[in-house]
């Protein structure tokens, strides 16, 4: 039943609407056909963005209490550190057992580019038949982000599975992505059944908006979140196959003329191209660019008994090569730390599985969520004001336009 608004208490919320609103306006960024002004809360780091910021003074504990500890975390006899690294947040992991050999803000809550492709990978494999195949339509490819990497699917050509996951994983293909997002039910479903499947890695710090990283306000991981996700991949033989792939023949379409063309993958510590030597012992992994992200990139070597584990995000030192240096460079470190260092955490979150005693969560300490979205400020949702009275109640809700969009993305 409806209740009767009197003329001035509709005019005096109308009148408070009309405050809410410009504030929030305000406060939001500014966003012009063609040419988005620079978010108020850019990505740290990122090319165009604000200076350097801090990591959040609480972030989450899983997996040990060392490892929400802001800067750099060694355990005894841990070897020195490289020289000279500038990536924001980084993780590097004995894959085996599970302990995190040392970490710089390995819970802080950032933007992850095409590295959210490891989770994608690793909750729809299991889902799509490695026989199906698809008939792509245009529907199929609605919703990928303007300039989107992109392996070169046709609509009205019917693609393998297994050739759909190699466009995922060598060209870091957002249309591959969409496709077989379409065969596991569609996006929101995808998107529901990674934010699901991180839950149950015990990854808190990761928010899942878009299936390919593609930039999203509000859509997070951390170096922590994106190891656990390398971790269980590697246990999908197909993941691994796919990711430790350096070359390939794609199916061609029109402009082909039907013939298949070859892809290379865009992890040039694997494939060995533009000047980035391999990595001996690469196993591989999943590299990403965006605009906001900066570069990130999560690999896996193995080398006398050891299988390592290693995340780096947002390198700043904007050079094209520079994730791949820092990530030579810890792998390096990995390997001289395995069986010496004493670990500063472990990849299992559990602490009655491990021993270690997780301390009380982001959420707890700051009150933010467990996704680090109030440590980076989620703009894709804006300010909420309810208005309670005898008349009746008003809720004025308004969303944000969204963050200006990468023009380039891996």
């Amino acid at each position: 039943m409806r209740l009767p608004i009197s003329p001035q208490v509709r005019r005096a919320l109308v009148a408070l609407a009309t405050t809410v609103v410009a504030a929030a306006t305000a406060a939001g960024p500014a966003v012009a056909s063609g040419s988005p002004a620079k978010p108020p809360r850019a990505t740290p780091g990122a090319p165009g963005g604000e200076a350097k910021k801090e990591p959040p003074a609480a972030m989450s504990q899983a997996g040990g209490a060392q490892l929400g500890k802001p800067g750099d975390q060694l355990g005894a006899d841990a070897p020195a550190l490289p020289p000279d690294l500038s990536a924001l947040s980084w993780v590097v992991a004995d894959a085996d057992s599970g302990q995190v050999l040392g970490a710089r803000n390995a819970h802080w809550p950032l933007p992850p580019a095409s590295t959210l492709k490891m989770l994608f990978a690793d909750t729809v494999l299991p889902a799509v038949p490695h026989d199906a195949s698809r008939k792509v339509s245009d529907e199929d490819l609605k919703g990928m982000g303007d300039g989107s990497s992109a392996v070169g699917i046709v609509p009205g050509q019917t693609y393998q599975a297994a050739d759909l996951w190699r466009g995922v994983f060598l060209r870091s293909g957002n249309d591959a992505v969409h496709v077989l997002a379409a065969m596991n039910g569609g996006v929101d479903k995808t998107v529901a059944d990674m934010q699901k499947r991180a839950d149950a890695l015990g990854a808190k710090d990761t928010h899942v908006l878009s299936p390919d990283g593609y930039d999203a306000p509000g859509q997070v991981s951390s170096a922590y979140d994106l190891t656990l996700f390398l971790r269980a991949g590697l246990k999908n033989k197909d993941f691994k196959e796919y990711c430790g792939t350096a070359s390939a023949d794609f199916p061609g379409g029109p402009n082909t003329k039907g013939k298949p063309f070859g892809i290379s993958n865009t992890n040039r510590l694997l494939s060995g191209v533009d000047g980035v030597a391999k990595y001996p012992g690469l196993i591989g992994g999943k590299n990403g660019y965006t605009t906001n992200a900066g570069n990130t990139l999560a690999e896996a070597a193995q080398r006398d008994g050891h299988t390592i584990l290693v995340t780096v995000m947002n390198p700043q030192e904007n050079k094209r090569d520079k994730v791949y240096t820092e990530m030579r460079q810890l792998l390096d470190w990995g390997f001289t730390a395995a069986g010496k260092a004493k670990p500063v955490g472990t990849l299992d979150p559990t602490p009655r599985a491990t021993g270690y005693q997780a301390g009380p969560s982001a959420e707890t300490a700051s009150g933010s969520a467990d996704s680090g979205i109030g440590a980076l400020g989620w703009t894709g949702i804006g300010a909420a004001v309810i208005v309670v009275g005898g008349a009746g109640v008003l809720v004025l809700t308004r969303r944000r336009k969204a963050s200006p969009r990468s023009t380039r993305g891996i």
